[in-house]
């Protein structure tokens, strides 16, 4: 019964139909993404209350982009219906500068200097963590070794999005059930718009000036977007405009794809034979570039904070201690595999042997990520910190708008130039509104 209500509520809580309900003593409620790993979590959680008597763990397991929405409601308004959030980079300093959030304090065993320092410095607001990175990430080339050889192509780091551009051609094969390359076209400012700002950033672009105002009708986001549009609308799969993260990695695992550039973290799924029809025939690359390395590819962790108004705060950070810790990483390899493991977080798991025998993607994800730059990812100077995001309370907003334009223009409804003079004004008002300039 206890089952058939959670699933109720949170239904009612993707539709936006209120809250879950009153939390008994004992209860911690934890909103979270639908990604595997989270879903792996929420499997092994039993274990966390086999250890933790008389903590009953319950969840809210939502879409990306439903999740954003309902977590950020939820903290601005105090409405209290979690205790524990999965929250990025993006929002943990900025909610964290306003007293949204948590300090999180372990003890040395927890060993919080293993977290890989550019994890643990975007999680923090003057050297205070307000949230511990259950999986970190940075974006990356996956691709089809086998179709790329067939075709007599190869892929070197950093390639040129030109070459990106003829390794999808060569390899594009509808007839036959393989599309040159999948990308994300769904709406949101950690969706489509996480991908277009880093292919944005190679380009030359940026979302601001040093004055603050949007430069989304700058050449360099024209020469970005029309790329994207014409590059998916010949060597994508139907549907592009629809397709985020989880609905590639479906298509990627049954072979459908010839490149995937998207988050590191896809690595450890489409390399598992469990889930991969191609899990062999995968090999990985640096992001592409077209004028510069500069935030070509982006720095993310899903992570877990408290909200302020929580009324369980105590067992909430245990259940985060135990949920980013090294012994949890060790409990996932021992269920699933060295290979399967949330990645991105910790050196120590980068130093385990068995997780570089078993994790063939390894070396490329740290690649990744250590190259990702927060405060130097423009080729031209910005304001603001943040690679696939601008770090401002604005930047949610505006990203969603010029999300809808992006999807709109790769779904042929407008022109990608009409696109982007919409996305411009939204941008311009929106900064304006907020008086970073008149």
């Amino acid at each position: 019964m206890r089952m058939k209500q959670l699933k109720l509520s949170t239904i009612a809580l993707a539709l936006g139909l209120g809250s879950i309900g009153a939390a008994q003593a004992g209860d911690i409620t934890i909103a979270t993404v639908n990604n595997g790993h989270m879903v792996e979590m929420q499997k092994l959680s039993d274990k966390f209350e086999a250890a933790n008597p008389g903590i009953n763990v319950k969840w809210v397991v939502l879409e990306e982009g439903t999740l954003r929405q309902r977590v950020t409601t939820d903290i601005s308004t105090k409405g209290g219906q979690f205790d524990i959030m999965t929250i990025g980079m993006y929002e943990a300093p900025i909610w964290g500068e306003k007293g949204w959030l948590k300090e999180l304090k372990f003890g040395s065993a927890y060993d919080v200097n293993d977290i890989l320092p550019a994890m643990r410095g975007g999680l923090s607001h003057e050297g205070k963590l307000y949230a511990a990175p259950f999986y970190g990430e940075s974006s990356m080339i996956m691709y089809r070794k086998d179709l790329v050889a067939d075709a007599g192509m190869t892929m070197g780091d950093n390639p040129s999005w030109g070459h990106i551009r003829d390794i999808a051609a060569a390899v594009h094969n509808p007839d036959k059930g393989v599309y040159g390359i999948c990308l994300r076209g769904k709406p949101g400012w950690g969706d489509n718009m996480a991908f277009l700002t880093t292919m944005v950033n190679s380009f030359g672009g940026r979302w601001f000036d040093e004055g603050w105002k949007p430069q989304l009708d700058s050449p360099a986001w024209s020469h970005a977007v029309n790329f994207y549009v014409d590059l998916l609308t010949n060597y994508g799969p139907p549907g592009s405009s629809s397709n985020s993260f989880n609905e590639i990695l479906a298509l990627y695992n049954e072979g459908k794809c010839g490149m995937w550039i998207d988050a590191t973290i896809a690595a450890s799924f489409i390399t598992d034979p469990k889930q991969s029809k191609v899990a062999d025939k995968i090999a990985f690359a640096q992001s592409p570039i077209a004028v510069t390395k500069r935030g070509a590819n982006w720095l993310w962790a899903w992570s877990l904070a408290i909200p302020a108004g929580s009324k369980n705060t105590a067992d909430a950070q245990k259940f985060i201690e135990w949920a980013t810790s090294k012994e949890y990483i060790e409990l996932v390899a021992a269920t699933n595999g060295w290979g399967s493991v949330p990645t991105g977080t910790r050196a120590s798991t980068y130093k385990n042997a068995n997780f570089q025998n078993a994790a063939v993607f390894a070396d490329a994800e740290l690649k990744a990520i250590l190259s990702a730059q927060p405060e130097n990812s423009t080729l031209e100077p910005t304001p603001y910190v943040g690679v696939q995001f601008a770090a401002i309370p604005e930047f949610q907003a505006i990203g969603t708008a010029v999300g809808q334009q992006m999807t709109a223009a790769l779904a042929g409804q407008i022109s990608v130039e009409e696109a982007l003079e919409k996305a411009q004004k939204a941008a311009d008002r929106e900064m304006r509104k907020a008086r970073y300039y008149k």
